[in-house]
């Protein structure tokens, strides 16, 4: 098998039907994977898995629901197999002043950034244990390297991501399963446009900082993911990746 292959493996992508997600999925299947895209929109769950064929199932899930993830993992070993890997995708941005935060916009970042992701990886693990082969891949962001002004929830969950895949591999990399992180740079997604609208000041300060011209786009990450999901990267663990043209390295 070639290094770089995912041939006959089984991945879950969360909030996979669109943007950094989509992105994701589309090299996760062109490395051979079947990849199950979750998310709480059932319209762009099918969109997305429309355009990629059949190597994509599409099942409405909602992270932030943590009661409802270990039926849906039995599900999903039940009629597609046990999931090889996981990418923790899933995402919400709230951008306000901090002082106008409120603590409804704080929970609701971090609910889905750090305690939906930890449940699903919770319900995913013991299956990759057991046949002691694996990889948890959770999404970070450069916001956890460098301070950004509105953005107090976002920055503080994917700092936690950090954290969590830390020691996560510290437990499970001796059993075979390996954990770690993308952290991407400015992505052109939806996401992204949102951030970044009706804020020129905002867009000029990150085009300044990024090396390579221009924004990253989702298969950049998507390819990154691919890597540390394959044998090419079998004593990688541990790692937070960054994906962001050079802007955690600028001047």
């Amino acid at each position: 098998m070639l290094p770089f292959s995912l041939t006959g493996q089984t991945a879950i992508v969360t909030g996979g039907g669109t943007g950094l997600g989509l992105g994701i999925t589309r090299c996760l299947v062109q490395a051979g994977a079947r990849v199950v895209i979750t998310g709480r929109r059932p319209d762009v769950l099918q969109d997305g898995a429309a355009q990629l064929g059949d190597a994509v199932v599409p099942m409405v899930v909602d992270v932030t629901d943590t009661k409802v993830l270990p039926d849906f993992v039995r599900e999903v070993e039940a009629k597609i197999g046990t999931p090889s890997i996981l990418v923790n995708n899933a995402g919400v941005h709230v951008k306000k002043p901090a002082l106008e935060m409120t603590d409804e916009d704080f929970d609701s970042v971090l609910r889905t950034h750090l305690t939906g992701a930890f449940a699903l990886t919770r319900a995913v693990a013991p299956g990759m244990l057991a046949q002691q082969r694996g990889s948890l891949v959770f999404v970070s962001s450069m916001t956890a390297y460098m301070g950004m002004p509105l953005v107090t929830g976002y920055a503080t969950a994917k700092t936690g991501v950090i954290g969590m895949v830390r020691t996560l591999s510290a437990e499970f990399a001796p059993k075979g399963v390996r954990v770690n992180a993308v952290a991407p740079g400015w992505i052109d997604t939806p996401m992204l446009r949102k951030a970044i609208s009706a804020d020129a000041e905002r867009e000029r300060k990150i085009r300044g900082r990024i090396q390579i011209e221009g924004f990253g786009a989702p298969e950049d990450v998507g390819w990154a993911v691919v890597y540390l999901c394959s044998e090419a990267a079998r004593y990688v663990t541990g790692v937070i990746l960054p994906i962001d043209g050079g802007g955690h390295a600028s001047f």
